[in-house]
């Protein structure tokens, strides 16, 4: 049995999910098209109007893939991966190395290495099967697609010109900056945790807005809203209907946590939510957030 099995069905693959979607055989050549599109647009210094997920900008940069990209695109397949880390006897979840697509209402398996179908999942190959099922999730599961649109991106950009470039700053230059009323944003935020009672009233809060109003430029701006929605994108009606990556509104969040649990922010971008602690000064939240913010391109593994 796979994991997938056990869960409803991925809403955000990479491409679409090309196990549910009959294409034409030459759809491979509009994947090599748009690879040179971007490239081209890249080279000449225009601005897409459109954002992409955060994997495939690492893909073009040729970083490695995270855990953090999967919980970026699928909080709840993140989630289900994590708790097969902190079970005591993984042998009851009757596991192997495979994974279930669906297509057209008919279910397949897929191995994930060799003889997949055979391997019991144990506690002495979790490892392995975790990193098996993240690069057939973020890599192999759309590999002749994801290959083609790289092909062409390099068509145009010689790779050695994007080594100084992390994901925030290509997709910076790539889609420009937004412009952000920061009104909007703030009457549009919701609170929760340490902060739901008193909201924008509490210090904190109030700390956290004056940092992003007078000590954050429209650069840092925009990456703060890159950290917590996992885009720099301000929908064209704005703040209020700013969606989750599963396609319905979820409203900026900053939910109060006490600063014993974790130094620097955290952010969920699935649900547009920041998690700050309650910090004793402006100046340590605005040491802590400006940390937080310009580390967010490295991504970490599983926790």
């Amino acid at each position: 049995m796979s994991l997938t099995s056990l869960k409803t069905q991925s809403h955000v693959p990479l491409f679409g999910s090309p196990s549910g979607i009959s294409c034409p055989e030459d759809h491979l050549l509009y994947f090599r098209f748009l690879g040179r599109v971007i490239g081209r647009a890249l080279f000449d210094r225009q601005l897409i109007k459109g954002h992409f997920v955060r994997s495939l900008y690492k893909h073009l940069l040729g970083w490695p893939i995270t855990f953090d990209d999967i919980k970026s695109q699928d909080e709840e397949y993140y989630q289900s991966l994590k708790k097969l880390t902190k079970m005591e006897d993984i042998s009851v979840m009757c596991l192997d190395f495979t994974a279930t697509e669906e297509s057209m209402g008919a279910r397949t398996e897929v191995e994930l290495v060799k003889d997949g179908a055979m391997k019991e999942v144990t506690r002495e190959n979790l490892t392995e099967y975790l990193e098996a099922n993240l690069q057939y999730r973020m890599m192999d599961r759309t590999r002749p697609q994801l290959t083609q649109l790289l092909l062409g991106f390099f068509d145009i950009i010689p790779e050695p010109a994007l080594t100084v470039l992390d994901a925030n700053e290509l997709e910076l230059i790539l889609c420009g900056l937004p412009e952000i009323d920061l009104q909007d944003w703030k009457e549009n935020t919701n609170y929760s945790g340490y902060y739901e009672g008193k909201g924008r009233s509490h210090q904190v809060v109030r700390w956290f807005w004056e940092v992003v109003d007078h000590d954050f430029d429209q650069e840092m701006k925009a990456r703060l809203l890159q950290f917590v929605t996992g885009t720099s994108g301000v929908p064209p009606r704005g703040f209020s209907v700013l969606q989750g990556i599963d396609g319905n509104i979820k409203k900026f969040t900053i939910h109060g946590i006490d600063r014993k649990v974790y130094q620097l922010p955290r952010a969920h971008t699935c649900f547009n939510r920041i998690d700050l602690p309650e910090y004793y000064s402006k100046e340590e939240l605005l040491d802590n957030l400006r940390k937080a913010v310009t580390m967010s391109g490295l991504g970490f593994g599983l926790e």
